[in-house]
């Protein structure tokens, strides 16, 4: 399989509309091969073969759902029924989007690869590709159908915040590194059995009173001082 080049507007083969297929060719399989890899490519749920260059009047369809594509030759829409309001838009005009009027159900006939007639009754997503891809293999686009001018839009993205350089994230290490470290505040004992640094000073008065007595069978830490009694 192989990407075909994608025909954007104003390609003015979008325009035209394209030819029924009396005989099927041998490569035809080939060819719609090719379709569906390019509609993949593109992230789209359906593919005429104008859109591609080709004007012979076939299309591929394939919802997000499906496992295996819908591919149809001479692709025809017998039937119509009800109407409504849809956003909708389309490979070969990148970066719209627009509302357009579509039928909520449509029964349409076609070819497969082998040559057999097959019809189809669709509705909902499916009925809309149908009519999107007999559109475009009539010369037809969705922006004929807009339900006004004004439903017709350019997508706009929001760009991802930048990734901080590599300065600026030196430069916010450097800064964390020079926060003070925190300070024993004055007269906070220090906890039981916590060593005294070398050359800290005892505060004067920490010292136990002559004759004070220590109670029978109780042992004290090491490095810990007693407090004077009231």
């Amino acid at each position: 399989m192989a990407l075909l080049t994608m025909r954007h507007v104003p390609d003015p083969i979008l325009r035209q509309q394209t030819r029924r297929i009396t005989q099927i060719p041998a490569n035809m399989k080939q060819y719609t091969d090719d379709m569906v890899e390019t509609m993949h490519a593109e992230h789209g749920v359906g593919l005429a073969a104008n859109q591609v260059g080709g004007l012979q009047k076939v299309a591929v369809i394939q919802l997000p759902e499906w496992d295996e594509p819908l591919i149809l030759i001479n692709p025809e829409i017998i039937r119509r029924e009800g109407e409504r309001e849809v956003e909708e838009g389309c490979l070969s005009i990148p970066g719209y989007r627009g509302m357009v009027k579509r039928s909520e159900r449509v029964r349409v006939r076609a070819l497969d690869l082998n040559g057999k007639m097959v019809r189809i009754k669709a509705d909902g997503l499916l009925a809309q590709a149908l009519e999107h891809e007999t559109d475009h293999l009539n010369g037809v686009l969705y922006i004929d159908h807009l339900v006004s001018r004004e439903s017709f839009w350019k997508i706009t993205y929001e760009a991802d915040p930048p990734e901080p350089t590599d300065d600026e994230a030196t430069a916010e290490e450097a800064q964390e590194s020079q926060q003070p470290q925190e300070s024993q505040e004055p007269g906070e004992s220090q906890e039981p059995g916590e060593s005294q640094e070398p050359g800290e000073s005892q505060e004067p008065g920490e010292s136990q009173e002559p004759g004070e007595s220590q109670e029978p069978g109780e042992s004290q830490e090491p490095g810990e001082t007693r407090e004077e009694s009231e």
